[in-house]
């Protein structure tokens, strides 16, 4: 199963398939090419945050199995991407510390979370320690990754394809399973906006 998962960076001359009986191995992070002054767009990096954090977005906690413990963080940045074949993504930034163990591991479980569960995505976007301490979670069916406990839905997939986006790596997974809790659900989305969690509300007009 981990070994379908390596198909990674074409920047870097690696493969972007995998025979299913290859064995699996860790996947390379590139190194970032400098660029040069010339280059560079007339951008304020405070004021690019600032504009595109206008945009609000649902909150998930991106999980993986591992040999030393699950591995997992928070990830806004995750969309449905096909529906034939059943592609989703999300985005990682090329220091995480995580993304590598999720890429050895060659799968993932994405954990939508609802409103009310702030605190459970805070305590996955900080970096270091265990993150699943006091966090309860059952196997995924598909892969096996942690699907926490109380989500209003999950996704179970395979990584299928990782590219290469300035300082992020857009990660492709292809979905093996998945589900929603229709209790869970019942509260409605986290949403993040403007640097703060948020939830739905009424909408005038």
């Amino acid at each position: 199963m981990a070994a379908t998962a390596v198909r990674y960076l074409r920047s870097v001359g690696a493969p972007t398939t995998a025979s299913p009986e290859a064995p699996a191995h860790a996947l390379p992070r590139p190194a970032l090419r400098a660029v040069r002054e010339d280059e560079r767009a007339p951008l304020d990096p405070s004021e690019f945050r600032s504009v595109l954090g206008h945009f609000a977005s649902g909150v998930t906690v991106i999980t993986a199995p591992g040999d030393e413990g699950p591995a997992g963080f928070a990830c806004q940045s995750f969309a449905s991407l096909s529906l034939d074949p059943p592609l989703v993504t999300f985005m990682v930034a090329r220091t995480s510390t995580t993304w590598p163990r999720i890429a050895r591991a060659g799968v993932f479980c994405v954990n939508i979370l609802g409103a009310g569960q702030g605190e459970l995505c805070r305590g996955f976007a900080v970096s270091g320690g265990d993150k699943f301490a006091g966090v309860s979670y059952v196997a995924a069916p598909a892969t096996g990754s942690p699907r926490l406990a109380d989500v209003p839905a999950w996704i179970d997939c395979t990584i299928q394809a990782v590219h290469t986006g300035g300082d992020h790596l857009i990660v492709v997974g292809r979905v093996d399973a998945l589900a929603a809790d229709p209790a869970a659900a019942e509260a409605g989305p986290l949403l993040f906006h403007r640097g703060a969690f948020g939830a739905f509300g009424p909408v005038s007009g």
